[in-house]
């Protein structure tokens, strides 16, 4: 028989293999911190869309009832001479305007002689100015606006000096 040693495998060290796990130990904590952050991401991003949802989600019913709101305004503009029909209109354009206010709906204020701002108004004509400091300026307001939330959803119409 012959006798020759078969070379067993170096057993690692105490030392190597502490400092394995160390490393070891520093990449899953790592990934963990990443997958952390990534999830409070989600939720912070998942949260504020469900907000945005909810504070526009009667955005189209809402949209649609413009139109009649601004019709009871011009039936509130014109001379009737029934002072009950017109005490009438005006109830229910009062109660109207504060259930959609309460849903939400603002009024976008626009005032003869603000500047027009194409981001807020939509310039539906223009007319020649009859003096120097009208010009850029609203001349007259065709319809209002109305805004639900930090969104606009119903520009004004408005007549432009040029």
């Amino acid at each position: 028989m012959s006798s020759s040693k078969s070379k067993a495998p170096k057993k690692p060290t105490l030392k190597s293999q502490i400092e394995s796990l160390e490393v070891s130990v520093k990449d899953e904590k790592d990934k963990f911190l990443r997958l952390f952050a990534e999830f409070e991401n989600y939720k912070r991003r998942t949260s504020k869309e469900r907000l945005e949802l909810y504070k526009t989600a009667g955005k189209e019913v809402l949209t649609s009832l413009v139109p009649v709101l601004e019709d009871f305004k011009r039936a509130l503009n014109q001379e009737n001479s029934d002072s009950v029909t017109n005490e009438g209109v005006k109830l229910i354009y009062n109660k109207f305007n504060e259930t959609l206010k309460s849903q939400g709906l603002i009024e976008v204020e626009v005032n003869i002689g603000d500047i027009f701002d194409p981001e807020i108004h939509e310039a539906i004509s223009q007319i020649p100015a009859t003096e120097d400091d009208q010009k850029g300026k609203i001349i007259d307001i065709i319809q209002g606006g109305y805004r639900l939330g930090d969104n606009i959803i119903n520009f004004p119409k408005v007549v432009v000096a040029q």
